[in-house]
């Protein structure tokens, strides 16, 4: 995906309040910083923000971190919170590469981590680099809480069927599974679509959902 340079965005991610920098690495500390002991959730490569903007609006008793790599895409979430007439004092972002993340989060610290529409890497010598295998199932697993778990959409089947096999391979258990979220009424219940599932779904493309956590 070729993404579109905004300039200032890297300015104005650097400078708001709402933006936690990966320099300070918080690792323990995400209660202190949110002023509370309320869960934390963390969704990792968040885009424009819709999908945790919209999980923090509807439940405040849970503390959300949004963690995206590219300046110009976190400035549009940034962008969407300042516009809103009520604050989310429950919304935090991040602007790092995820293979970080245990820089930034303790053991246990998280009690859900979303991954959305991943970028599939579809070239095998790139497997590594994605969200769902074996190597990154392994740090989720550093900062997971016990009873932890990992939800997981695409509209990519090729990736769907990786990650269900690197689930296998790491020793997680699954949870819940469809390759049709939106015609599964027990897994879609509840469910909150980003940007890109509605652009898939309205495309006539099914989307694909895993729910994972360890034994």
């Amino acid at each position: 995906m070729r993404l579109r340079n905004i300039p200032g965005a890297k300015e104005a991610v650097a400078a708001h309040s709402s933006c936690i920098p990966e320099a300070s690495a918080p690792a323990g500390n995400w209660q202190h910083i949110f002023g509370n002991s309320h869960p934390v959730h963390i969704e990792i490569g968040m885009g424009k923000g819709r999908f945790i903007t919209a999980l923090a609006d509807r439940h405040p008793e849970i503390n959300y971190i949004g963690i995206e790599r590219y300046d110009s895409v976190l400035v549009r979430a940034l962008e969407k919170l300042d516009a809103r007439e009520e604050p989310l004092p429950n919304l935090r972002f991040i602007r790092m590469d995820a293979t970080h993340i245990c820089d930034m989060f303790a053991k246990n610290e998280a009690a859900r981590i979303y991954l959305n529409f991943s970028d599939p890497w579809p070239k095998d010598r790139h497997a590594k680099r994605r969200l769902t295998s074996v190597e990154f199932l392994k740090r989720y697993d550093q900062i997971l809480a016990p009873d932890g778990r990992i939800e997981f959409k695409t509209d990519n089947p090729e990736l769907f069927s990786f990650s269900l096999e690197q689930t296998g391979q790491a020793g997680w258990t699954v949870e819940g599974c469809t390759r049709d979220l939106h015609h599964d009424p027990a897994m879609n219940a509840g469910n909150v679509m980003t940007e890109y599932e509605e652009k898939f779904s309205a495309q006539g493309n099914p989307i694909c959902k895993m729910i994972i956590s360890r034994p």
